[in-house]
C-alpha cells in the first residue's frame, strides 16, 4: 500500500516580500541608530582589558572570612521580601476583586481599580526604596514598605485577571438558590482562586528576593548595603563572595518555590 504526501504549501510571495521589508528595516534602524552614537571602540576596549585585570580575578577568588557578615544580611534580605511580600499578596486581594470586571456591574469602580493597579506598577521599587529612605529613614523597614508597595500592583494585576477567569455559572447557581454575598464569595469565588493566588504570591516571592538585593544600595536595608560599602572600597573579594552568596541563596528559593507552585496548581 503506498502512502500519498500532502502537498507542500505553496509559497506566499506577499509574506516573504514582507518578512524582507522588516528584516531590511530593522537592520536600517540599528545601523542608523549606531552610526549617530559616538563611539571610541579603542577606548573602550582598552578600558574593559585594564578593568578585567584589575577587577575579574579578584571577584573569582571571593573572601570566605566574610561569610557569616554576608550570611546575617542576606537572611535580613529573605525577611524583607517576605514580609513585603506577603503585605502586597492580602493588600492586592480586595484591588483585584475592584478591578475585575465581572465582580461589579458598575464598570466605573473597576476602571479605578485598574487605574490604581496601574498607577502603582508605573513606580520600579528602586524608586519606591530611594521615596521611602527619604520618609522613613535608610534601614529594612523602607526596603519593605518599597516591595510591598511595588509587589501590589503586579500581584492585584494578575489576581484581577484570575478572577476574571472564573467560572460564572457556579456564581450564577448559588444567586440563584438564594446565596448572600458573603456565602458566594467564601464558598464560589475563593475555592477557585485562592490556589493560583498562592501560586504567584510564591513566584512574586522570589522576583522580590531578587529586588531586596538590589534595595540595600540605596539604604532600604539588605545585603545591597554590603555591596555599596564593598564597591566603595574596591574590596572585589568580598562583592565576589556577596554575588556567590546571592546567586545560591536565589537559586534554593526559585527550586523550592517551583515545587511549591507545582504542587498547589
Amino acid at each position: 500500500m503506498q502512502y500519498q504526501l500532502p502537498p507542500k504549501p505553496k509559497k506566499n510571495v506577499f509574506k516573504i516580500i514582507k518578512s524582507i521589508i522588516i528584516a531590511i528595516a530593522i537592520i536600517a534602524i540599528y545601523v542608523w541608530t549606531f552610526s549617530g552614537i559616538n563611539i571610541d571602540w579603542g577606548k573602550i576596549l582598552t578600558r574593559a582589558s585594564e578593568n578585567y585585570h584589575r577587577t575579574i580575578p579578584l571577584l573569582l577568588n571571593p573572601d570566605f572570612s566574610k561569610t557569616g557578615e554576608i550570611l546575617l544580611k542576606m537572611l535580613e534580605t529573605i525577611f524583607i521580601a517576605y514580609t513585603g511580600s506577603l503585605a502586597a499578596a492580602i493588600i492586592a486581594i480586595p484591588l483585584a476583586f475592584l478591578a475585575a470586571t465581572n465582580m461589579s456591574k458598575n464598570k466605573t469602580f473597576s476602571t479605578i481599580g485598574q487605574w490604581i493597579l496601574g498607577a502603582i506598577r508605573a513606580f520600579p521599587d528602586i524608586v519606591l526604596a530611594i521615596i521611602f529612605v527619604a520618609a522613613v529613614g535608610p534601614n529594612p523597614f523602607a526596603g519593605v514598605l518599597a516591595i510591598a508597595i511595588g509587589s501590589t500592583g503586579m500581584l492585584g494585576k494578575l489576581y484581577s485577571e484570575v478572577i476574571e477567569s472564573i467560572d460564572m455559572k457556579v456564581i450564577e447557581a448559588m444567586e440563584a438558590n438564594g446565596a448572600n454575598k458573603i456565602q458566594i464569595l467564601f464558598y464560589g469565588i475563593m475555592p477557585q482562586v485562592i490556589p493560583e493566588f498562592l501560586s504567584y504570591a510564591i513566584y512574586r516571592f522570589e522576583i522580590d528576593v531578587r529586588a531586596s538585593s538590589i534595595l540595600g544600595i540605596v539604604g532600604a536595608g539588605g545585603i545591597g548595603t554590603l555591596i555599596t560599602f564593598a564597591y566603595i572600597n574596591r574590596n572585589w573579594q568580598e562583592v565576589g563572595m556577596i554575588l556567590l552568596v546571592i546567586i545560591i541563596v536565589v537559586t534554593i528559593i526559585d527550586m523550592l518555590s517551583s515545587y511549591i507552585r507545582k504542587r498547589i496548581v
